[in-house]
């Protein structure tokens, strides 16, 4: 049940997420994970001949250590 709200989730590091998991543990949308991973932020598997991607926690956690938000004056 979702009313809107992101919903708060620890993320593991050793855990394995979907595109729509990784998308709820950051707290955004899929639309903007998708632009993450085509940018190259975020680090994906996708064995051959599977349509679905795997991100590993640990590249979550990596993308956000690296992630430097910049304040404006």
């Amino acid at each position: 049940m979702s009313d809107g709200r992101a919903i708060k989730r620890s993320i593991d590091p050793d855990a394995v997420y979907s595109r729509e998991e990784a998308a709820e543990a950051l707290g955004i949308s899929l639309s903007t994970l998708k632009k993450l991973i085509n940018a190259g932020y975020l680090r994906v598997s996708q064995p051959p001949g599977i349509r679905r991607i795997f991100i590993k926690g640990e590249s979550i956690l990596e993308m956000l250590e690296q992630t430097v938000v910049e304040r404006r004056a």
